[in-house]
């Protein structure tokens, strides 16, 4: 068992906090949202939090549910008569408040964004809740988008010393006006088999590992449905898929290792959510030295990013000699009830309500410190 060192925060008249839970929104990984919101709502500490539900309909609206989980019983938001909201000030509080103005707003203290993927955890979301003023889980802009956007958190990983796969990074723009020569030049430089990859996704949607040149061509139109930057990748053959959670602010700790044995050709979307086929191994099967080697690089990679409140980290480790090889960080990991962050903290020896609990914790505390930065000469 990890020695694990966690922020308390204790409300020192017992005040319930106000946990916005945000949820849904305008990416591909709405539905994984919403199974997320469900499962942190029903988990979370009645006795500290008073949890807001605000689900965001794919067209952008904001709709204000409250406590009224009938929002959370579809897999989509917005077929729900709500009132649609914004984020509002009234006197020293933030508030949720209906655009007919005819309430003073639902004030809350802290808040949870559950979004996956583009215009959530991208940095976007991050960017409104800074202008606003809000307390809010998880990491901050720059390091949201950073690792959002795969080809850039590569050159981050790459400037701070940390092993990955040979990959390449094409315009979509290049792609559909110079196919032939875009899969020659791929071809040219690296053999099968080969993932490619949507620069700007998470949950595997838009991914194709390939093996021929037709396979390749259709992996990098299927890419290009989903961002303008397509990435190429290396496979790597014969390796442990394995993940590391890290949780905390400046000194961050690490759960232990687990691994992941596909069901199917590779960790897609559907075989992270959709079936049960997947096999979870808590700890990896990998000995202690390529375990530490990835619970350090875990620390590397979310503190190269400037991470902050939690992340998940995902690598390759070669078997033939233990190698490890970073393949990406997920700043907002999903809390579906069998995603693999709350999973390994709890196997780690903290359960789904203390995580919860923990990260709220953090989110606070990183809103205090920066609190007192000056905002002008």
């Amino acid at each position: 068992m990890l020695g694990l060192s966690f922020l308390v925060v204790a409300e020192a008249n017992m005040t319930k906090t106000r946990v916005l839970l945000l949820f849904g929104g305008q990416s591909a990984e709405h539905e994984v949202s919403v199974i997320s919101a469900r499962s942190v709502f029903a988990a979370i500490d009645r006795n500290r939090y008073d949890p807001i539900l605000v689900g965001i309909a794919r067209d952008g609206r904001w709709l204000l549910a409250e406590q009224n989980t009938a929002v959370l019983e579809d897999d989509a938001v917005g077929a729900q008569l709500l009132p649609e909201v914004s984020l509002a000030r009234r006197g020293s509080e933030l508030v949720v408040k209906d655009y007919a103005g005819e309430s003073e707003g639902v004030p809350f203290d802290v808040v949870f964004p559950l979004l996956h993927g583009p215009f959530g955890e991208d940095g976007t979301i991050q960017g409104l809740l800074e202008l606003a003023g809000a307390a809010y889980v998880g990491a901050g802009v720059t390091a949201s988008a950073v690792a959002m956007d795969k080809a850039f958190s590569k050159l981050v990983f790459a400037a701070s010393g940390l092993a990955q796969a040979p990959y390449q990074v094409i315009r979509r723009d290049r792609w559909r006006t110079d196919v032939d020569g875009v899969v020659a030049e791929i071809e040219e430089r690296f053999d099968y088999p080969m993932f490619v990859k949507p620069a700007n996704m998470g949950s595997s949607i838009g991914v194709s590992k390939v093996t021929n040149t037709d396979a390749l061509r259709q992996g990098l139109s299927i890419a290009a449905e989903f961002d303008v930057k397509l990435l190429i990748e290396v496979a790597f053959n014969d390796c442990h898929e394995v993940e590391c959670s890290v949780l905390g602010n400046q000194t961050p700790s690490t759960s232990v290792v687990g691994e992941i044995v596909p069901g199917g050709d590779f960790y897609d979307y559907q075989t992270k959510y959709l079936d049960d086929c997947s096999q979870l191994i808590v700890p990896a099967s990998i000995d202690c030295e390529a375990t530490e080697r990835v619970q350090r690089m875990s620390i590397a990679a979310f503190k190269a990013i400037d991470g902050a409140g939690l992340a998940r980290v995902d690598f390759f480790v070669r078997r033939s000699d233990g190698e490890v090889f970073i393949n990406e960080i997920n700043t907002m990991p999903g809390f579906t009830p069998i995603s693999m962050y709350p999973m390994l903290w709890q196997a780690s020896g903290l359960t789904y309500a203390e995580l919860i609990d923990q990260l709220i914790g953090f989110a606070l505390a990183r809103r205090a410190q920066r609190k007192g930065l000056r905002q002008a000469p």
